[in-house]
This record gives structure tokens, C-alpha cells and sequence, in this order.
């Protein structure tokens, strides 16, 4: 074979940041694309259902900004985001862009993003489920807030976490 012949070689997949993890995404349905297109749509007028936000990160591969609402969760001091509905575009967006912006309204806080490991988030899974669990139940499948320790760590690889900071 000559060069011309060879096959081509395609680009290596980065590794997932934490490999015991199987990425998964459940994407929304009709209705659910909708519902979240209504409330991020009322989040960036100010109207925050249940706390929620609308999240903007640059894409990672077109540099645009993409939107999604997300319930911001404060626990502990500190200010999360959790998936749960696994390792969506947002998810893979954030991981490489480092940070975003919340919105809420005329009020937009910039910010930096570190993905916790699954390892040390069953707490913060918890409080998340218990705050939005009547939200987000079908995502988790038999996970509660009640779920003893071992469960939510075996759900943990599946929902991922970003510890944020703000940056203004």
C-alpha cells in the first residue's frame, strides 16, 4: 500500500475525567425538550421556577454560547451543578470550557467549574434529591434522598457534579 492507500487515522476519544463512570445521557422527550425551553425561557426574564436557572456555557467545539436551565444547588457553603440526566452536551460543554454563566433575570454570574469526583458526591446527590426530587425521580431510577450511602454511590458515576465558583 502507499500512502495514498493508507487508511486514514482518526482522532483518539479523550478519556472521560473519571473512568469508572459509564457516560450516559437521558435525552428529554418532546414534552420535556419543551418544558425546558419554557423555563429557561422564563429564567432569563427573572422568574426562577423551584430556583432555577438558566446556564450558559460556550460549546466545545463551535465556541457559541448554549443554554439550558438547571436547578443550581447550594450545600455546605458551596454552590454545585448536578446532571440528572447524565453526560449531556452541557456536561461535555462545561468539562472543557472550565466555567459559564448563570442567569436569572438581568442578573448573569460568571464562573468557574471543577467536576467533583463521583466518589465524593452521595452527599451532594442527597441534598440535590432532596431538593428537586420530585422533578428529577425519573432520572435516577430507585435513587431517593432515603437511599442508603451505597446507592447513591453506585448512582454517583452517572450524575455528574461541578462544584462552582463565582467569578465576579
Amino acid at each position: 500500500m502507499n500512502d495514498a492507500q493508507q487508511p486514514q487515522q482518526l482522532p483518539q476519544p479523550q478519556p472521560h475525567p473519571h473512568p469508572q463512570a459509564t457516560p450516559r445521557y437521558l435525552k428529554p422527550g418532546r414534552l420535556g425538550a419543551r418544558l425546558n425551553a419554557v423555563v429557561g425561557w422564563l429564567a432569563r426574564r427573572g422568574i426562577s421556577l423551584a430556583g432555577s436557572a438558566d446556564l450558559a456555557v460556550r460549546g466545545r467545539k463551535s465556541g457559541e454560547w448554549r443554554r439550558v436551565p438547571v436547578n443550581p444547588l447550594a450545600f455546605e457553603g458551596a454552590q454545585y451543578l448536578v446532571s440528572a440526566r447524565g453526560n449531556g452536551e452541557w456536561v461535555r460543554n462545561l468539562r472543557a470550557a472550565g466555567g459559564g454563566q448563570l442567569r436569572v433575570g438581568r442578573r448573569t454570574r460568571a464562573f468557574t467549574a471543577v467536576e467533583v469526583p463521583p466518589a465524593e458526591t452521595p452527599a451532594i446527590l442527597r441534598a440535590y434529591l432532596e431538593r428537586w426530587g420530585w422533578e428529577v425521580k425519573q432520572y435516577f431510577g430507585e435513587v431517593t434522598a432515603r437511599s442508603a450511602d451505597d446507592a447513591l454511590l453506585a448512582a454517583a458515576p452517572h450524575h455528574p457534579v461541578f462544584r462552582i465558583t463565582p467569578t465576579d
